[in-house]
């Protein structure tokens, strides 16, 4: 049970012996009372058990996919001697049909990086599509991994990037594109939030370090509740006016978002979006340079 959710639970521990307490006091005689009926337990139910259970997936899903960051030395072998900078540089150049030619997607991601800088503190410079990186232990090893964001445009994504030091050479363990709410790290664990077409739900993934694969596993995929709606479009009161619906979305940010769902709800071979590559504990601030 993670950290906040135990707090909370003492805590409403405590408010409730308070209100018993004082019930006491008023006069209740303290007796025991019926709370009704005990709900029957329902076991699973096991659904077509003559079926020969599979012994290999069905479609490929790249859900262990690390790459070796060829040019990129890691000095010392201390990951936060690594200029971000030159990470993303090193990736373009070796997926060059994302990122080059008039028909790749994150063309113009490729274009601004003439604005990023030179050294550890280059992505800090106006246009530099490369996001502050952040440093924390995801392996359990005592040393820092390497976490990084890129704006991925024209499309409206973000990619995160998850990138640890072994045998003396940077390697990618995780990869991630995607139209992002929200990323934490967390534990062993990175949690990215993305919007969902469903009013008031999200979908909330969650990456964790894998010490038998050496890599970030997609370890829980779900849609959850925001707890608040998303506002629909309405007519105005006034007359001769009216607000028209949100402008849609890009298509292939929305390949990308129907990728997500019927990665979660089928498996099916849509879920390998092309804008997604891929490879409970509280939330707590990660380290940065």
């Amino acid at each position: 049970m993670p950290v906040s959710r135990r707090m909370r639970a003492l805590g409403r521990a405590a408010v409730v012996a308070m209100v018993l307490s004082a019930a006491a006091g008023c006069g209740d005689s303290g007796g025991l009372r019926a709370a009704g009926e005990t709900p029957t337990a329902i076991s699973p139910a096991r659904l077509w058990p003559e079926l020969t259970p599979a012994s290999s997936p069905a479609y490929e899903l790249g859900e262990v996919d690390t790459e070796v960051v060829e040019g990129v030395a890691v000095p010392g072998d201390d990951i936060r001697r690594v200029d971000p900078v030159t990470v993303v540089r090193a990736e373009i150049a070796a997926h060059a049909d994302e990122y080059e030619g008039a028909e790749a997607p994150y063309r113009d991601t490729a274009g601004a990086m003439d604005k990023c800088g030179r050294g550890e503190r280059g992505w800090r410079r106006p246009g530099c599509p490369v996001l502050r990186p952040y440093y924390r232990d995801l392996t359990g090893d005592g040393r820092a991994e390497l976490t990084l964001g890129v704006r991925l445009m024209p499309e409206d994504l973000t990619g995160v990037r998850v990138y640890t030091v072994h045998k003396h050479r940077l390697v990618q363990v995780m990869a991630y594109d995607d139209a992002l709410s929200g990323v934490e790290l967390a534990g062993r664990s990175v949690i990215i939030r993305s919007p969902s077409e469903v009013a008031g739900y999200e979908y909330r993934l969650q990456w964790t370090w894998d010490p038998r694969q050496r890599a970030m596993l997609l370890t829980h995929d779900e849609m959850l509740p925001t707890g608040r709606k998303r506002p629909s479009p309405q007519h105005s009161p006034s007359a001769g006016s009216s607000s028209g619906p949100a402008p849609s979305r890009s298509p292939s940010a929305q390949s990308s978002q129907q990728a997500q769902q019927s990665q979660a709800l089928t498996r099916s071979p849509s879920a390998q979006s092309p804008s997604a590559r891929s490879s409970s504990v509280q939330p707590s601030p990660a380290g940065v340079p």
